[in-house]
């Protein structure tokens, strides 16, 4: 354990310097630009270390190159030139050994509140113990995955709307949908590489979009395959629609233009239509978020919030946009916020 961080088992008769909520690839990079700078910190996360990682698809490969995923001055050294999800995961991992950081993992932060000089963190653990952390500053960097972009069906997805639980968020290989009818939800990369994968793992694969066109952002060496598939019938794909509703084996899709309904087969619903960060606990601290871009309030020059003390860091500042920052900006964050606390401490 290094001199600076926290482990679990530790109590501390003073509080800390900060506590990142969220050890995924930005919040690990405000661990390390921290402890860089000689401030005591604990760093915790509700999962494992670079949670959100381990849900992408399992044969993914990134869009940026290693060396913009770099973080810690950690090289990121592959024979390829883009890494596979399994190589980031390694990556992040040896860069927590290599900066020996202590990352708090399955340790849900339950609740924050401003005291006098400090904030008190409330946490539980996975086994249910829980615990107290004070410290003079807290970064909130948990992510864009709090909450999936719900479909809209007929009956709410939680409540009727889906009572076989056949509607899924998040794809990581083909080989359970084999010879099932699979409805993908969205035309940008993740819906456009899970549609196919599954396609050519033998699963009958339709694409539902609310646009007339694929995302801007799909990737050039994927465009043309889907398109072929899309021009060929070979994936279906219904343009300007949704689903309406479920039915026993079959979803009902609507034209949004003229209101036709097209009532298919269907087995699951992959819905990859995005998420949206929590900003439960920046909104317990009194942070706003703007309702229509969900972006905290926050000055970009230092990543603080309205609120002294509070900083954000990583995707959570792209509010509902998780395109607009991702790793290879968000881990500037870190160095920009451990600045501004050495400034603040004075």
């Amino acid at each position: 354990m290094t001199p600076n961080s926290i482990a679990e088992s530790e109590s501390v008769s003073e509080p800390l310097d900060v506590t990142i909520v969220g050890a995924g690839p930005c919040g690990l990079a405000v661990a390390i630009a921290v402890q860089e700078r000689g401030l005591s910190y604990a760093i915790l996360d509700r999962g494992c270390i670079t949670e959100s990682l381990t849900h992408y698809p399992s044969y993914m490969t990134f869009f940026s190159t290693a060396e913009r995923l770099e973080i810690g001055s950690v090289p990121f050294t592959i024979p390829e030139p883009k890494p596979t999800r399994r190589d980031a995961l390694a990556y992040y991992r040896h860069v927590v050994a290599h900066h020996g950081i202590e990352v708090r993992q399955y340790e849900d932060v339950t609740g924050i509140e401003r005291g006098e000089g400090a904030f008190t963190l409330d946490t539980r653990t996975r086994g249910g113990r829980e615990n107290r952390i004070t410290s003079r500053a807290v970064v909130i960097a948990t992510g864009g995955f709090g909450e999936p972009n719900r479909l809209g069906l007929e009956g709410g997805e939680a409540d009727g709307g889906d009572l076989d639980g056949r509607v899924i968020h998040y794809y990581k290989e083909p080989y359970p949908f084999f010879d099932q009818d699979v409805i993908v939800v969205g035309a940008g990369n993740s819906a456009v590489e899970a549609a196919l994968d599954m396609y050519r793992n033998g699963a009958r694969v339709r694409m539902v979009h609310f646009a007339d066109t694929l995302d801007r952002g799909v990737k050039p060496w994927v465009r043309p395959d889907v398109e072929n598939r899309i021009a060929s019938a070979e994936i279906p794909m219904h343009w300007r629609s949704r689903i309406a509703r479920l039915g026993a084996g079959t979803a009902t899709i609507v034209e949004e233009t003229t209101g036709a309904e097209t009532e298919v087969a269907n087995d699951w619903v992959l819905a990859m239509t995005g998420w949206r960060p929590d900003a439960a606990l920046l909104k317990d601290l009194g942070v706003e978020s703007d309702p229509d871009t969900g972006i905290p309030a926050h000055d970009a020059a230092t990543m603080e919030t309205p609120e002294p003390g509070v900083y954000i860091a990583g995707v959570i500042a792209a509010g509902f946009n998780a395109n607009k920052i991702f790793i290879e900006n968000g881990r500037e964050h870190g160095a920009i916020i451990a600045a501004h606390l050495m400034t603040s401490f004075g």
